[in-house]
């Protein structure tokens, strides 16, 4: 199977830039670019489909936009157009688990409340079995880089550095997946790696009950040596990445919330698990999602 990256298209201004972040991703990694535009057949179109034109035609000409504007950016991609009847999610999810990853835009509310609850794209990150990165409408490469100087865009520096990958770390459940994404991540950029573990600490009398370690520097070192024992074999495996790793006491989705203010992308876990209301996200996940600054990677573990 040709390798690939899997971008969803609407015609929305956010998946719009959810195909260029693609693309881009999918030049790193020498691959190809799948976009998919998923339409669905009603006795009345929705309004956002022209007056006079099917949703088919509707979606057709969407992939034509999104295609011919990735190609004008990035001539030496290979774009393969996919236009699939049916369910939205359905369809993203079946494309996911062909591709590298999938790529899907998300609606901000506002500068605070970040991205939509209840998407489409919310629940394909809840159930998808591969990475899934949600990117905002206006996200573009410059914002994958350092301010260049004199305020020459990027892309006009080949070799203008790129903003630092952020990594939420539980060391309680390390995950393969989750580190070998954020690393090789930072590996196809050049980019540094910032790995984040946050905890938080039992008040002493509450830890005293329950044989946990007392708060204070005993606890920090305790945590930082299990941040660094879990990531020793990455970095032997990765050398090239320069790593920093940060350790702090508080609550995890605030700490990532603010590590990811930025970065070029945050890369947070999800566990595949399921409950008696079916898949969810989790709460660091779901947090970082909504606030975060920049592109989010969720990454699927056991």
């Amino acid at each position: 199977m040709l390798r690939h990256v899997a971008a969803g298209i609407d015609g929305s201004p956010e998946s719009l830039a959810a195909a260029h972040w693609a693309a881009r991703d999918a030049l790193r990694r020498g691959a190809a670019l799948r976009l998919v535009h998923a339409w669905e057949w009603h006795p009345r179109p929705a309004a956002s489909v022209p007056m006079g034109m099917s949703e088919r035609d509707w979606a057709g000409r969407n992939l034509v936009r999104a295609s011919s504007g990735v190609r004008a950016a990035h001539p030496g991609l290979s774009i393969i157009e996919e236009p699939v009847q049916g369910s939205p999610v359905t369809a993203l999810l079946a494309a996911a688990e062909r591709a590298e990853l999938l790529v899907v835009g998300s609606r901000g509310l506002s500068g605070v409340a970040g991205f939509l609850v209840g998407s489409v794209s919310q629940r394909v990150v809840a159930r998808s079995t591969r990475p899934v990165v949600l990117v905002r409408a206006g996200e573009s490469s410059a914002d994958e880089h350092f301010s260049a100087p004199g305020g020459v865009s990027p892309d006009e520096i080949p070799d203008t550095p790129y903003r630092d990958i952020v990594l939420g770390l539980d060391t309680s459940r390390p995950c393969d997946e989750l580190i070998e994404f954020a690393f090789e991540s930072a590996r196809l950029r050049g980019a540094s790696l910032r790995v984040l573990h946050a905890f938080t600490a039992l008040p002493a009398h509450v830890a005293a009950d329950r044989l946990a370690p007392q708060p204070g520097p005993g606890l920090l070192a305790e945590q930082e040596h299990a941040v660094v024992a879990t990531l020793r074999p990455w970095c032997e495996k990765f050398p090239g990445v320069a790593v920093t790793e940060t350790v702090v006491e508080g609550r995890a989705a605030d700490e990532l919330v603010r590590a990811a203010s930025g970065a070029a992308l945050a890369v947070v876990g999800r566990r595949t698990r399921e409950s008696r209301l079916g898949t969810h996200i989790g709460s660091v996940a779901h947090a970082v999602l909504h606030h975060a600054e920049c592109p989010v990677a969720v990454v699927p573990h056991a």
